[in-house]
């Protein structure tokens, strides 16, 4: 049985040793150039950098985005179920009950959501 495991144990050796070689060689060889203002500055296609490099967004786009997110995760584990439900129902009844749970569970956290103004743009 150890035998079987051999190759795999040459494979990782292998990747361990290339990459700690090629680590030791950038450090040998490697320049070790001076820093100066001008090499640490950033390059913007040739024009300076002014103001911040991305603009900021209202925290209200992330809480949407999260709640789009978590609301697009649940309606794939929907899909799946609503394909099978007649068979699920048919050899299961509490296949219904507990999706009809999880519907329940998601359709309090969208009446959360609605209450404390997360679909609301204009706050």
């Amino acid at each position: 049985m150890p035998e079987n495991y051999l190759p795999v144990l040459f494979q990782v050796l292998i990747a361990c040793g290339f990459a700690v070689t090629t680590l030791i060689l950038s450090v040998v060889f490697g320049r070790s150039g001076r820093r100066s203002a001008t090499k640490d500055s950033a390059y913007e296609c040739g024009m300076l950098p002014i103001g911040d490099g991305a603009p900021r967004f209202s925290v209200k786009f992330y809480l949407v985005a999260m709640l789009f997110v978590i609301f697009d995760i649940e309606v794939v584990f929907m899909y799946p179920w609503a394909v099978q439900f007649r068979d699920l129902v048919a050899h299961s009844p509490t296949a219904l009950v507990s999706m009809a749970g999880f519907a329940g569970t998601l359709a309090i956290a969208y009446v959360y959501a609605l209450k404390k103004g997360a679909l609301n743009w204009k706050s």
